[in-house]
């Protein structure tokens, strides 16, 4: 074992102290990349996640909602739809489990799935997958924080408070598949979405780890990567 997986182990021990953030902030800055300036996002203007929600499922006519990650129902609370479903193991929503838990036993289908759960590639991949299960024919999913701005702020093992995770990988690895059509709304930290059809605009990057793509690579090309549209021609494409 290298240095570097010496340290990174004993900082995932240590998740639990109040000074983890602060033990993962010294770790990014060491071991992590170093630091490229921000992308130069800015989404004071532009439409808050719930008004895009709620806009979608009035368009769309859509009658069922779930969202996986509530925290203190900001987003939950707003959205009016016949019918609601809420999973954080936490608080808020309506069913305490964890997103893994949940659609182990669900039975339901959904028409709209807002994703806001774990910040990370790996569980935002899954609850992605577990989602596409469970989503009924036009309906769409829903991903928060897919635009970090630099390095710190999509670091992993999280090191601030500020923290949109590594999400933005699993848009990138979404964007290469050929049966799923996403995109990411430039709006409220970055808006992913995803369409159960055949890919429009489909990604090329060939024998990639996505887990291990550099934030450099999407600092150099997120546009690309990202499939970056304004809410506008979201509304068009949907």
């Amino acid at each position: 074992m290298n240095f570097t997986n010496f340290i990174q182990k004993k900082i995932i021990r240590l998740q639990g102290s109040k000074n983890i953030l602060k033990i993962n902030y010294f770790f990014h800055k060491f071991f992590g990349e170093k630091n490229l300036g921000n992308v130069g996002f800015n989404f004071t203007d532009k439409h808050s996640k719930q008004f895009i929600v709620q806009n979608i499922i009035d368009r769309k006519n859509y009658v069922s909602y779930l969202e996986i990650g509530c925290f203190d129902n900001e987003l939950f609370n707003h959205v009016k739809c016949n019918k609601k479903v809420g999973v954080d193991p936490y608080t808020g929503g309506t069913i305490r489990e964890t997103s893994d838990k949940f659609f182990n036993t669900n039975k339901d289908t959904f028409d709209c799935v807002f994703i806001d759960g774990f910040h990370t590639y790996q569980q935002v991949k899954k609850d992605i997958q577990n989602s596409l299960k469970f989503l009924n024919p036009n309906g769409i999913i829903l991903l928060h924080d897919c635009l970090p701005n630099n390095y710190l702020e999509q670091a992993t093992p999280r090191c601030q408070y500020i923290w949109s995770g590594d999400v933005w990988k699993a848009i990138v690895e979404c964007r290469t598949i050929e049966n799923i059509d996403t995109y990411t709304c430039y709006a409220d930290f970055g808006i992913g979405v995803i369409l159960n059809r055949k890919n429009k605009n489909i990604l090329q990057l060939n024998n990639l780890e996505f887990s291990k793509i550099k934030f450099l690579d999407y600092f150099n090309n997120y546009k690309k990567f990202m499939n970056l549209i304004e809410y506008e021609d979201l509304i068009k494409v949907i």
